[in-house]
C-alpha cells in the first residue's frame, strides 16, 4: 500500500466510527411523548382530537415555504431535545444541551441544500 492510500483508509475509519457513534448515541435517546413539555403535550392532544389538519395534506407550494417548514420542524426537534436534557442529572446536562445546540445549528445550516435537494425529486 502506498502512503496516501493509508492516509485515506485511515481518515475513512475514522469518520466511520465517529458516525457510528454520533448514530448510536442518538439512538441511545428516544423521541417519546415524555420529552415534550406539559403545556405542548396538553396542546397537542386537543389538536390530535380534532382530526389531521388539512394542511398536512397540502404540499408546501414554494421552496421558502418548504424552508419555513423544515426550519419549524428543526425548532420543534430543539425544544424536544432541550425537554430530555432537563429531565437528566444536573452533571450531564450541560452536555445534553450543547449536543442538542450543535445537532440544532448543524440541521438549520443543512436545511437550504436539503431543501434544494428534495426539490429536485
Amino acid at each position: 500500500m502506498t502512503q496516501p492510500y493509508r492516509i485515506v483508509t485511515a481518515t475513512l475509519a475514522c469518520a466511520l466510527l465517529v458516525s457510528t457513534g454520533a448514530a448510536q448515541a442518538q439512538a441511545s435517546d428516544p423521541s417519546t411523548d415524555s420529552n415534550v413539555p406539559p403545556a405542548t403535550a396538553r396542546k397537542q392532544a386537543r389538536e390530535i382530537a380534532r382530526g389531521d389538519p388539512s394542511r398536512w395534506f397540502r404540499e408546501d407550494a414554494s421552496m421558502a415555504a418548504r424552508l419555513a417548514s423544515l426550519h419549524k420542524e428543526i425548532g420543534a426537534g430543539l425544544q424536544e431535545a432541550h425537554g430530555a436534557c432537563r429531565k437528566l442529572p444536573t452533571a450531564e446536562r450541560a452536555g445534553c444541551v450543547k449536543q442538542a445546540r450543535a445537532t440544532y445549528q448543524q440541521d438549520m445550516a443543512g436545511a437550504r441544500s436539503q431543501v434544494m435537494a428534495d426539490s429536485g425529486r
